[in-house]
């Protein structure tokens, strides 16, 4: 069976108002029970076991504790004081100083409370209001979400990206479809992702816990969810707006081999008694980022065709315990990052349901030796052209190894980790360097370790010329 309507009357949680943060609208504080969308009896629970926890508790701070409106709490805690559940510890001078603690009979019911679920957080919020905002925040549905060319070239002025792979994958990012990046690996591929991710415009509403039944999901993850780098208004704005929501920038979830089955349904937590939501629902209305594709503990074509009806209809099915499904919003950009050719992990017919494939491979000299002098500057490392000149044309070529993205700031970071450890100022010299690059490749480059002078490699390849530029 699937679950297409919320259990309790909702009507009232997509009501909203306006914060600064990007123009988002977020849901309106409720003022009364029923405007929560919950049921009175789930509020009752949820204060009874903050209150067990920790013993007396000042009005506001249980206001804080579960995100909900002093109304609303003063609604609920009139009904626990006549159920005797509760009673007053103190009073202070104004209507909100006020202690209140449990009952013996209110202990008693605390406790049942807690046996068979521990949380006591912020308030969740009904499945159809989630379904209604993410609707409402799908970049797809917003122009002003849309990432221009000026916006990729500014974003990578500096990375010293391919004109044609960031053409591509700037495509990409507009039509909100699936995405392969693939190339050998330190070509920049994550990075590559993670900088799209931090690309996408606009902040949303993520709902700390949403009610399913009678169960509870956690959704917010402040390690994962990150604040909008333009702050919402303070005063008025923050107190009209419903606490159980929290303002973050669009999501950018990242996982990697350690993906298995198991995480992409609903995971139940037996000791605290409620479910973890698997990370594509966590990144709703954003990204989600599979980097090693081939590396998981999952077939990729299995966790392909897990998604393949979500991608098409955006909509998804979860289990909880007993095997009752419910139906939640899919609305994700999905990004997959792998150093292993696509046509070893997916079929034709799998490589047509990802809508772009972009390949990531080496830099031209002309961006290396860009990408090199910008680590140079960010690591505070003066840059020596004729240092440079012999990584690009005697290392590089006589290892075999292509100009990745990756190899420039590893160099300099074990060049000062190794200044580091004598004690020195990081310096780029030619037995710096060779040091690093011996570190890297578990090789040494003339047969002895880190050279004080030039290797008999460097001579006999990059000749004399050279030689006397470096000294």
């Amino acid at each position: 069976m699937i679950d297409a309507e919320p259990s309790v009357n909702s009507s009232a949680d997509v009501q909203y108002g306006t914060s600064a943060a990007d123009e988002v609208r977020m849901p309106a504080q409720p003022k009364t029970v029923r405007e929560t969308g919950l049921e009175r009896a789930l509020i009752v629970e949820l204060v009874a076991k903050s209150m067990f926890a920790t013993g007396k508790i000042h009005l506001p701070v249980l206001t804080g504790k579960l995100r909900l409106s002093i109304n609303v709490l003063r609604e609920v805690l009139g009904f626990m004081l006549a159920e005797q559940l509760v009673e007053v510890a103190s009073r202070g001078d104004s209507d909100l100083d006020v202690n209140y603690q449990l009952t013996g009979n209110g202990k008693q019911r605390a406790a049942d409370f807690l046996a068979r679920c521990r949380y006591a957080g912020p308030a969740p919020v009904t499945l159809q209001a989630y379904r209604e905002l993410v609707l409402r925040q799908s970049s797809r549905h917003s122009p002003s979400g849309r990432v221009s060319a000026a916006d990729m070239a500014a974003a990578f002025a500096e990375d010293s990206i391919d004109p044609g792979v960031r053409d591509l994958v700037g495509a990409a990012l507009q039509s909100s479809r699936s995405l392969l990046l693939h190339g050998p690996s330190g070509s920049g591929k994550t990075q590559l992702a993670r900088t799209l991710g931090q690309l996408q415009r606009g902040a949303v509403a993520v709902p700390h816990a949403i009610l399913v039944d009678q169960d509870i999901v956690l959704v917010y993850d402040p390690l994962l969810h990150m604040p909008p780098s333009v702050p919402a208004r303070q005063g008025e704005d923050r107190r009209s707006v419903d606490a159980r929501w929290a303002l973050c920038q669009r999501p950018l979830i990242q996982v990697g081999a350690e993906l298995t089955p198991d995480m992409l349904d609903l995971r139940y937590d037996e000791t605290g008694g409620v479910y973890h939501a698997p990370p594509h629902f966590m990144a709703n209305n954003g990204m989600l980022l599979i980097d090693d594709l081939g590396r998981q503990r999952i077939a990729p074509a299995d966790l392909l065709n897990r998604w393949s009806a979500p991608l098409d209809t955006g909509a998804d099915h979860l289990t909880l315990i007993g095997g009752h499904k419910i139906g939640v919003p899919f609305d994700v950009t999905l990004v997959f990052a792998t150093n292993l050719a696509p046509q070893s992990l997916l079929d034709e017919a799998l490589m047509r349901r990802v809508a772009w494939k972009i390949p990531v491979g080496a830099l031209s000299e002309t961006h290396y030796r860009a990408l090199f002098r910008r680590q140079c500057r960010l690591t505070r490392i003066a840059c020596d052209d004729a240092v440079l000149d012999y990584l690009i044309t005697c290392l590089h070529p006589s290892h075999g190894r292509a100009l990745l993205a990756s190899y420039p700031r590893e160099l300099l970071s074990r060049i000062a980790d190794f200044a580091s450890f004598a004690g020195a100022q990081p310096r780029l010299t030619l037995p710096a360097l060779e040091q690093a690059w011996t570190s890297m490749f578990a090789g040494c480059i003339s047969g002895a370790p880190a050279p004080s002078q030039p290797s008999v490699n460097f001579l006999a390849v990059c000749g004399d010329p050279l030689l006397e530029r470096i000294s």
